[in-house]
């Protein structure tokens, strides 16, 4: 007896795949809600290292974790193991596991399955510091000139020909934005299905009136962030103020600069944060984001959102003049386009329905997320199951016709080779 006849009647065994674990963030709130789709689910990763405090969204699972995070000295260098990673992700077993989801902003998608086994990849996006900000962030880790630099080109030449191969082990790519499926398309050749992240909705309650006069922006203070051009902006600006929470390395440089009408407030405890959002006057993002999660928490809150019109941006915001609108775009990255941007949103204010914006937040809730994954990984292991059999005229073929293998029949059996996307699930044959 083979194992799928062993295993015809059973649950399918779940293992999740996510790249690590060393902050809670928009992944691993993804990660949450996969768990709550899949309760059984064992979790990997490469490495562990979430404070006790941090570990609910886990529901009290273990993690099993990699060479790297049994590794004192890297476990909390991480950064430092990039060059391992590939091994590291291929050397988890996998081979009692129907089922696979792959949680991946870097190496997660190259778990290694058994062939029969369905690899469902949830990406967050390509690893940008391997393709589309390369050079930026080689040049900010001083990567980018003599014999370091020489040598970083080699290493991520080579990852970036291990990222394009291992892109294909997943028979199913699902992306976060149309912005995250362009760029899987464009750097791994391959087509995926949209499905937003998940937005804890439940957190934000809607605005009952207008807002203060302060403008807002919620994130941690990292160069792509522009909070930058923020400040410059509402330097030009005096008579409007900008409230800026988050802390992290660009916040004592960015204080430096600013002018009385910029306050800083570091980081904030969670409530007081949402209670903030639903106060201000418009949430001001100026980042290009793959999908960008605090937009559409202001969105929640009946707050208009000021934003730059690139990214994950253009799924989650309606820009004026569309039907219906939730906020105002800017086309550059510039301190003066900002500024135009507030003064368009300022004569336009009035047309801002709170409740129109908290029905547009709505389509990113939690239960939408959950109903979406189940739904398509629902389809996915149908489109693999064997076609049934059916009893052809002819009794026997002839004695020296050629067989073929149970792999190649199934695949044809299901359709394969095919791609998906759509909206609906194929499944791409052939790994």
């Amino acid at each position: 007896m083979n194992r799928g006849d062993a295993s015809k009647n059973a649950a399918p065994k779940v293992a999740v795949v996510h790249d690590w674990l060393n902050v809670v963030g928009g992944a691993e709130r993804v990660l949450e809600q996969i768990l709550h789709v899949f309760p059984d689910a064992d979790v990997h990763a490469l490495i562990d290292t979430l404070p006790d405090d941090q570990r609910g969204f886990l529901g009290g699972r273990p993690v099993k974790v990699s060479m790297i995070g049994r590794t004192p000295w890297l476990r909390h260098r991480h950064k430092l193991a990039l060059p391992l990673m590939p091994t590291a992700i291929e050397s988890f077993d996998l081979s009692a596991y129907d089922l696979v989801i792959s949680s991946s902003f870097a190496v997660a998608k190259g778990a290694i399955t058994r062939p029969d086994a369905l690899h469902v990849c949830y990406c967050h996006s390509p690893m940008r510091y391997l393709w589309d900000l390369e050079h930026s962030y080689r040049r900010d880790a001083g990567l980018d000139r003599g014999v370091r630099g020489l040598l970083a080109s080699l290493l991520f030449n080579q990852l970036r020909m291990w990222d394009v191969a291992s892109a294909s082990r997943p028979q199913v790519l699902l992306a976060n934005s149309n912005f995250t499926a362009s760029r899987i398309a464009r750097y791994w050749g391959r087509a995926s299905t949209l499905l937003p992240p998940p937005v804890d909705l439940s957190r934000f309650a809607l605005r009952d009136g207008p807002g203060d006069d302060d403008y807002l922006t919620v994130s941690r203070l990292v160069p792509y962030k522009r909070h930058d051009l923020m400040v410059e902006a509402f330097a030009a600006m005096p008579d409007r103020r900008l409230t800026i929470i988050g802390d992290g390395p660009q916040r004592a440089a960015l204080e430096k600069r600013a002018t009385p009408n910029v306050r800083f407030l570091g980081a904030l405890p969670d409530r007081e944060v949402a209670e903030r959002m639903r106060r201000a006057r418009a949430f001001v993002f100026a980042a290009h984001e793959d999908f960008g999660i605090v937009p559409v928490e202001a969105q929640a809150c009946g707050t208009p959102v000021i934003a730059c019109g690139v990214g994950g941006a253009l799924d989650t915001v309606r820009g004026w003049p569309s039907p219906q609108p939730t906020g105002v775009f800017f086309d550059r990255q510039t301190p003066e386009a900002l500024r135009d941007a507030i003064e368009r949103f300022e004569a336009l204010e009035s047309a801002f329905d709170p409740a129109v914006l908290r029905a547009n937040a709505e389509r990113f809730g939690n239960a939408h997320f959950r109903a979406r994954l189940a739904e398509l990984v629902g389809e996915a292991q149908a489109a693999m199951r064997p076609a049934p059999a059916t009893v052809q005229p002819s009794s026997s073929p002839p004695q020296d016709a050629p067989r073929r293998p149970p792999v190649m029949a199934a695949n044809e059996a299901a359709g394969a080779p095919m791609i998906f996307g759509g909206g609906h699930i194929e499944i791409a044959g052939g790994r």
